[in-house]
Order: C-alpha cells, then sequence, then structure tokens
C-alpha cells in the first residue's frame, strides 16, 4: 500500500536531480594530480555548481570565467560567474561571450584550460558570427523555439550563426589543449550538440543549417542567409589541428538520473517499465502513448503488472500555437490529463531537471487522479487548455505545479507514471 503517491512521485525526482549534480559526480572524473594552474571557462545552467564543485577538489591555481542562467548561479572564490539570459540569449551573454574568448585568446602550449559545459550554453554563450547582430540571433532563436524544431536541429543553426560555437571556441584556445567536462541535456548525449558544441568539432553543415530554417518556415534577414551561404559559416571539423590536444569527459547523462530512480523504484518494491531516456516529439503526442500503454496496465496486466512506474526522459517538443504560459512538462501533462480522463489508478509526475520548465518558474507539474472531476468543477477544460497551450495555467489553478528553484543541474526532463493496482 502506497501512503502519498505524490510525495513518491517527488522524491523520485529528487533522485533523478541529485544523481547527476556536479556535487555528486564530478570529483570522480578529475585528473589524480590536480596540482597544475588551469584556466576555467563555460557556459550552461550547471556552469556554476561545477565550478564551485571543482574548486572544491582542485588542488592548485584556479581562474576563469562562466556563464549561467539568472538565478543559478553559486559562491565561488577563484572562478567567476556571470548570469545571462536563457533560452532568448541577450546583451549579457554576448558580452560574457566576449570576455571569454578575450580570456583564452593569448594562451600557449604551456596552458591547460578546462571548459565546464552544460544545457543551456547555447543561448548563454552568444557570439554572433561577423556581419550577424545579437538581434538577428534573438530573432531567429524565438522563431526556432516555437517551431517545434528539435533541440538537435536548433544548435545547428545556432552554430553555424555562432563565432564561438561549433569548435570554434577550442580554435581560439589553440594551441592550449582543452579538457571539457559536460553534463549532457539531448537525446543521444552528442557532444557536438550539447552548448552547440563549442570546443568539439562539427558533423553538420551550414547548407543542413539552411534547410532547417527552410523546412520550419523561419523569416531571416538577407545578411544572414548572404553569411550561412559563405564558406567562412562553416564549422570545425574532424580532423581539425586545433582540436588535436583536447579531452571531452561526460560526466552526467538523462541515463544516470533514470538508473538512479529505476534502482530507488525497485527499492521500494514495485516494478519498473522505463522507455528510455532518447525520448522525442510533440509533448502532446508522446503522453497519448505514455498513457495508452498506462491504460493498458490498468486493463489487462500487459506488459507489465500493477503496483508499478513508467520512467522516461529526452527532450519533448511544443509547437507553439496558444498564447498560454507553460513548458513541455506542462503540456505533456495536460495532454495526459485529457488521456486518462481522471483514472483512480494513475499519477503521474513531469519535469525537468534544471528546474525550470521552458520559461516558467515551476520546473514542471505533477498529475493525480482527482484533478480531473477538480477541472471540472472549476468549469477547466483540457482540451481548450491544450489548444492554447496553457498547461500552466491549468496545473496552477489546481495545485500542480511543482516548484524547485534553479537544481544547478540539466539533465532533461523527468517523466514518472505511477500506476497502483
Amino acid at each position: 500500500m502506497i501512503e502519498n503517491p505524490q510525495k513518491l512521485l517527488l522524491d523520485l525526482f529528487d533522485t533523478a536531480v541529485n544523481a547527476a549534480h556536479p556535487r555528486e559526480i564530478l570529483a570522480q572524473y578529475l585528473p589524480e594530480d590536480t596540482s597544475g594552474r588551469a584556466v576555467v571557462i563555460g557556459a550552461g545552467k550547471a556552469a556554476a555548481s561545477m565550478a564551485a564543485a571543482l574548486e572544491a577538489h582542485w588542488q592548485g591555481p584556479l581562474s576563469g570565467l562562466v556563464v549561467t542562467r539568472y538565478g543559478h548561479g553559486e559562491e565561488t572564490k577563484h572562478i567567476e560567474v556571470v548570469e545571462a539570459a536563457h533560452p532568448v540569449p541577450d546583451d549579457a551573454g554576448e558580452a560574457v561571450a566576449k570576455r571569454i574568448f578575450e580570456l583564452v585568446s593569448d594562451l600557449t602550449s604551456e596552458d591547460t584550460v578546462i571548459c565546464l559545459i552544460s544545457g543551456g550554453g547555447s543561448s548563454l554563450l552568444s557570439l554572433p558570427a561577423p556581419g550577424i547582430s545579437l538581434s538577428d540571433k534573438q530573432a531567429i532563436n524565438k522563431a526556432l523555439l516555437k517551431s517545434g524544431a528539435s533541440i538537435s536541429e536548433m544548435n545547428c543553426v545556432r552554430k553555424h550563426l555562432s563565432a564561438i560555437k561549433g569548435g570554434r571556441l577550442a580554435k581560439a584556445c589553440y594551441p592550449a589543449p582543452v579538457h571539457t567536462y559536460a553534463i549532457s541535456d539531448v537525446p543521444g548525449d552528442e557532444a557536438t550538440v550539447i552548448a552547440s558544441g563549442p570546443t568539439v568539432s562539427d558533423p553538420t553543415t551550414s547548407q543542413q543549417a539552411l534547410d532547417i530554417i527552410s523546412h520550419y518556415n523561419i523569416a531571416v534577414a538577407e545578411n544572414v542567409l548572404a553569411w550561412l551561404n559563405s564558406p567562412e559559416s562553416e564549422t570545425l571539423k574532424d580532423g581539425d589541428p586545433a582540436l588535436a590536444n583536447n579531452k571531452f569527459t561526460m560526466i552526467a547523462t538523462p541515463k544516470h538520473s533514470l538508473d538512479a530512480a529505476e534502482a530507488q523504484v525497485r527499492a521500494l518494491g514495485l516494478t519498473p517499465l522505463v522507455f528510455g531516456d532518447k525520448i522525442e516529439g510533440e509533448s502532446r503526442e508522446i503522453a497519448k502513448m505514455h498513457g495508452a500503454i498506462a491504460l493498458q496496465i490498468t486493463d489487462t496486466g500487459q506488459p507489465i503488472k500493477p503496483p508499478c512506474i513508467i520512467l522516461s526522459g529526452g527532450e519533448t517538443t511544443v509547437t507553439v500555437k496558444g498564447n498560454g504560459r507553460g513548458g513541455r512538462n506542462a503540456e505533456f501533462l495536460l495532454s495526459l490529463t485529457e488521456t486518462l480522463q481522471g483514472n483512480e489508478h494513475i499519477y503521474a509526475l513531469a519535469a525537468d531537471t534544471d528546474g525550470i520548465d521552458g520559461s516558467e518558474d515551476n520546473a514542471g507539474c505533477i498529475l493525480t487522479p482527482q484533478m480531473f472531476e477538480q477541472a471540472k468543477a472549476k468549469g477547466l477544460d483540457p482540451v481548450a487548455y491544450l489548444a492554447n497551450n496553457d498547461g500552466y495555467g491549468f496545473f496552477e489553478q489546481l495545485d500542480g505545479l511543482i516548484m524547485t528553484g534553479p537544481t544547478r543541474t540539466n539533465v532533461n526532463d523527468f517523466r514518472a507514471i505511477l500506476i497502483l493496482e
């Protein structure tokens, strides 16, 4: 008998977040000898906590600069932390990107650079390519965020409009060796996609960026098209000598968090059904799939018998057509609400491990069987709220928002659906 299903789901989310937090994991990936001097740079929602964890375990002198999202800072002694805007870049992000570029521009082969990268770095480390303005990038970013494009597609465009992404930051550090420590927030954990790969080679091309812009009907200025059609817009590729002495280490992934949650589910005596950490697609459609399987379990005991928990991760998308509030996790649970129709056996949670669902102040939402009838009593129609992309507004009125504040890590979305007997 599970006395408090909501607490169980919230505890699972905490487990998933802690499994990917730099204070818990970074030390094990550092070299045995940490007595040398290092210049530290970095960007992402976890950049400040990674810098703090590095300071706690590195024995030698450290200096440098990292950028994180507003509200995601952390106290450090030697590494400066600057905050900037996400998901749409601002002047602060452009200014700190210039400072980071200048910081590494006169290094030698005797220097060592440590680069701390996590999700969110694409907008936080924003240095437009020659002839491209920040306002150009802001407009394209906003349009891509609403288009339903995947994170890989968005970052392909961002890389080719940047002077610092797609390996260009590593080129600026050359001939100093660069060791990148990364926390993945992307399906597949591709180093080239995390924060748009500022220190690694890039397999995508300028032509692919143009194709993505065309596919999603993104309006761009003539100067942007001119840049993307020039050879200068191409990113660094495999074999570039500027990348020869660089290392890349992944310290946390969405799978790490799912594995930790799965272990906790088993410890509770429940059966886990793990869909994986690479789920992409429209949030509302992914919710219908999850909901259909949850209902199958309650109706037939297939593919597993209750009590059990479905776990999944990844990064879904929302094609924005309304003017409501809410990120992809609120959208997921709003669609799930309509699919489940208040089934008394099913509870669910969907939240972003960084503590911010989209651009709102909630990490995500929680759904209980009672909320369907509560919504009816309040005159809240899930279908209408879904049409307006207003998951936040729906769950706010049902006390279903999860408020954690910034977690200072980021391994993408976490979803857990509890199915009782």
